[in-house]
């Protein structure tokens, strides 16, 4: 498990984030917000990049997106090398997503989950590593693509 996660939002996700942040710290797990700030609208690839950045500049180990459905999120996150974001709404995904893929970055839509889940999505990511094994040369495969 690890102790601590980047966390960004765009204004849809931006309620939903906080609930997250709120989970996440009554656990112990500290956690750095990289925006947004507020409900006002704003362009969510911006704050992609801002988490991904932190990812790639070694600062975290993984992070996660809300946004209104978390493909918006997911999409930009991908565009950056070493980034293997995973956009999930249901347990299911989020543990083979880690398990499997070894996906360093979790987005999810606040307007397709609820809080509960959402909470449920961030503990499974916090928790579950990577198995390795097999999945390795997979995900090796899909790290020679960004090249």
């Amino acid at each position: 498990m690890i102790n601590r996660i980047v966390i960004g939002s765009d204004h849809a996700g931006y309620e939903l984030k906080l609930k997250i942040i709120e989970h996440l710290e009554d656990q112990g797990i500290a956690v750095t917000d990289v925006g947004t700030y507020s409900a006002e609208s704003c362009d969510y690839p911006v704050f992609a990049d801002a988490l991904c950045k932190r990812i790639q500049l070694g600062d975290f180990e993984r992070g996660i997106l809300v946004c209104g459905t978390g493909i918006g999120m997911s999409i930009a996150a991908n565009k950056h090398s070493g980034i293997r974001a995973a956009c999930c709404s249901d347990t299911y995904s989020a543990r083979l997503t880690r398990e499997h893929n070894d996906a360093n970055v979790l987005c999810f839509g606040a307007r397709v989950i609820g809080e509960g889940l959402a909470c449920d999505l961030a503990d499974i990511f916090v928790s579950t590593e990577y198995m390795g094994g097999k999945h390795a040369r997979r995900v090796q495969m899909l790290d020679e693509l960004m090249k």
